[in-house]
């Protein structure tokens, strides 16, 4: 196979790049911005500067598509630690049970995960980047028509296979439209999240030592926050509020509104905290998935990846991992050779995409003024949920379960296996008070050892 053309030189895009080097003689990147030089945010990527997670299954993701790419973060600052034991999750009144476990993670900026995999995309030898180039449609080709290039200004480029990679704002609706072609049924949940970002001077005594805060919004007070150490010697705290509850800009709004969230892990470290810099604030109306694995006709040589895909609520940091794992399937798919790719593909990125997607609108759709359908399978698996969590409280099994899931590294029905349905019922029938601080938390462990 000759040539490929990916648009759009997001996560998704650089990583989808990645793989069609192997499977392409050339590989072509446009990107309608520039690059930065330095570990810094696109501007193109307003909610860069917001806190940013890479979960378990992307970052091992990204080590096959990359291998050595945890040891390359570490060194440009990022910190590893347990996802398990170093991170502190407050759900349901309580604190997670923490325990050593398998589940490694890496701590950093957006920016630095994104240069990092940038420098080694860039580094490639047979693809060519192409800066300030903005696409103006496809080209098309015989009948049923094919997608056989690209058209910039009054250019025309040729490719076997193009690539969608531009992001939530894709044309790739109008565009197969034009070609004859219907565009994909959407789904939509409405959710009205807002929130507020500050970076603040991080100190070896913050949190005891650990990585982060992790601090859902309730159905009841629709407030919440995340707290990650950041390369630099910095916190990154970003605040969340759903439907008007919006976290204030100015530094002593912004520490009133941790302290009222339900865990004062965040409000402890921020109260007395050098602040680095100004705030930054973004909105998020709704998760979209648009459903092109249940088109009945689509092109050969055209293939959308990433939040042209399916945009999910950002305060879950699913994107880059859902990212990477959506270009190990396009890997696998291309394996199988060029015919019916974009059926293969599409098939499996809805398999990988359907875990996030509903993790993140199940979640959502606990609270009442969320717009989108609640059916009682819904309904059912976050009574079943609220439940795990209350277990989890205590029980480390339970805990590692929930962590497996939520980092994509196990599918979501082993939370219903029998043995941890077993506990789950085990620890709500019991009638311990929560463990809601670290100290609590060790007493705990300290005492089932």
């Amino acid at each position: 196979m000759h040539h490929a053309i990916v648009i759009g030189g997001s996560m998704s895009g650089l990583l989808c790049a990645r793989v069609l080097c192997d499977h392409y003689r050339s590989v072509t990147l446009l990107e309608r911005d520039t690059f930065p030089e330095g570990i810094e945010n696109r501007r193109s990527v307003p909610q860069g500067r917001h806190a940013h997670g890479l979960l378990a299954g992307g970052r091992e993701a990204l080590e096959r598509l990359f291998p050595g790419f945890g040891n390359d973060l570490v060194a440009a600052g990022a910190l590893r630690g347990d996802i398990a034991g170093e991170t502190r999750w407050f759900v349901n009144g309580g604190s997670l049970y923490r325990s050593c476990s398998e589940m490694q993670g890496i701590v950093a900026s957006r920016a630095c995960i994104e240069t990092i995999v940038r420098r080694r995309v860039l580094a490639i030898p047979n693809l060519t980047v192409r800066q300030g180039a903005a696409v103006d449609g496809l080209l098309r080709d015989g009948t049923p028509a094919r997608v056989a290039g690209v058209r910039i200004g009054g250019e025309r480029l040729e490719a076997e296979l193009v690539v969608d990679a531009t992001g939530r704002g894709s044309h790739s609706g109008p565009w197969l439209e034009a070609m004859g072609y219907s565009r994909p049924r959407e789904e939509r949940v409405e959710v009205g999240v807002a929130y507020t970002t500050r970076h603040f001077r991080r100190t070896p005594e913050d949190l005891d030592g650990d990585r982060a805060a992790i601090l859902p919004a309730t159905p009841e007070g629709k407030r919440g926050g995340v707290m990650l150490a950041q390369e630099g010697g910095r916190w990154v705290v970003t605040l969340i509020g759903y439907f008007g509850n919006a976290a204030p800009s100015d530094l002593a709004g912004f520490v009133a509104y941790a302290r009222s969230l339900p865990s004062p892990d965040i409000y402890d470290v921020i109260r007395n905290a050098e602040p680095l810099d100004e705030p930054a604030v973004a909105r998020f109306s709704a998760s979209l998935r648009r459903r092109y694995d249940k088109l009945a006709r689509f092109p050969a040589g055209y293939l959308v990846v990433g939040d042209a895909l399916c945009s999910f609520n950002p305060i879950y940091g699913q994107g880059m991992s859902v990212a990477a794992l959506e270009a190990v399937a396009l890997g696998e798919a291309l394996r199988l050779g060029r015919a019916d790719l974009a059926r293969r593909f599409f098939g499996r990125a809805a398999k990988l995409v359907d875990v996030p997607w509903g993790i993140a609108v199940g979640n959502d759709l606990r609270m009442k003024e969320t717009v989108g359908p609640r059916t009682p399978g819904v309904r059912f698996i976050n009574w079943y949920i609220d439940k795990l969590h209350r277990a989890a409280h205590h029980d480390a099994e339970t805990t590692l379960a929930f962590h497996r899931v939520s980092n994509l590294l196990a599918p979501p029905e082993t939370l219903f296996h029998p043995r941890i349905v077993a506990r789950v019922l085990s620890g709500n029938l019991r009638r311990r008070p929560a463990a809601t601080t670290p100290a609590a938390v060790r007493t705990v462990e300290s005492a089932d050892r």
